[in-house]
């Protein structure tokens, strides 16, 4: 169903646009507390160890009681109203454009539309083309998750206001580069891990099995989400530890602070300071994201699509009857 299928023809492009909507906004309730976890981890200097009395957090669960404990339960949801924007948007735009590239490659090339590569082009150049439309939701979205108590920002709005008057209209756009250069592959991986394990699981399963299609969809992704996220991990913590730029002060409760001039200053500083280690931190929970996301983003989406399929053709049954 992911991807411009010519022999079922059955999702336009807009009901593309309304799944990928749907299964972000689904997903993003569900993996709100790992994705703050996460987001802790990338933007903390000291080493994630127990052994580091001066680390405020060192792994999952103790992170997530101590978020619990001084911030409480509505802290794993920090930034859920612009992550929420996000999650819509960028579902809608990378499902759409998605379908829309497929399609068109399959009109106007030798490709078929089914092909891996096809989907590893196509898959990078739908998110590239999301994370541009969304990536100042993104970047409040880090910003509330990011900050602690008393709070910087009180409101959407007030945060969008102050970031503009004090830091300019740029600084909704902190990160892109890294972004830009990190989504590419990990969302083309994503589309082509994904299909590459549907066809694998098509060919393993014997016919019977496949009637357990909703969980064949969810192992794949979760699969899918971990190889890609694994092999593109480094970029998505330049990308946090960029967005935060100009927000130190709110950051000062969690450790040290780091300014970066720009994406090369930021590898350098990590190198120097945090070591190669420093590029894999937050890896466990943002795995764990990673799996949880994909398979689910996946799973929702083969599944509204199916439902959109499946009323498609109960209101042409009906016509004929009648």
């Amino acid at each position: 169903m992911v991807g411009y299928d010519p022999d079922a023809k059955c999702v336009s492009t807009l009901e593309a646009a309304a799944a990928g909507s749907a299964a972000g906004l689904v997903n993003r309730v569900l993996v709100s507390p790992l994705d703050v976890i996460k987001i802790r981890f990338q933007l903390q200097i000291e080493q994630l160890s127990s052994r580091n009395p001066l680390a405020k957090y060192h792994g999952i669960l103790q992170a997530a009681q101590r978020i619990f404990r001084e911030e409480g339960l509505v802290a794993f949801w920090k930034g859920h109203v612009p992550a929420q924007f996000l999650s819509v948007g960028y579902g809608a735009v990378q499902f759409m454009v998605f379908e829309s590239l497929t399609k068109l490659v399959h009109n106007v090339t030798s490709y078929s539309a089914r092909d891996s590569f096809v989907h590893f082009v196509c898959g990078g150049l739908a998110a590239c083309t999301a994370t541009v439309a969304v990536q100042p939701v993104d970047t409040l979205r880090t910003r509330f998750a990011a900050q602690g108590e008393p709070k910087i920002y009180h409101s959407l709005r007030h945060a969008v206001v102050t970031m503009y008057q004090t830091e300019g209209p740029w600084t909704f756009y902190r990160g892109l580069t890294p972004t830009i250069i990190a989504v590419f592959p990990y969302a083309g991986l994503q589309f082509s891990f994904y299909n590459i394990l549907q066809q694998f699981s098509e060919w393993v399963l014997p016919a019977e099995g496949k009637q357990a299609g909703n969980v064949k969809n969810l192992v794949c992704g979760s699969c899918a989400g971990i190889i890609s996220k694994t092999l593109t991990y480094p970029f998505d913590l330049f990308k946090k530890r960029l967005q935060v730029g100009g927000f130190e002060q709110a950051r000062a409760a969690f450790g040290q602070v780091r300014i970066y001039k720009g994406l090369l200053d930021c590898v350098r500083q990590i190198m120097r300071e945090e070591g190669p280690s420093g590029f894999f931190k937050g890896l466990s929970p943002s795995l764990l994201k990673a799996a949880v996301s994909t398979g689910l983003i996946f799973f929702w989406y083969e599944l509204f699509c199916s439902l959109l399929c499946a009323l498609k053709t109960t209101d042409v049954t009906k016509k004929k009857e009648s």
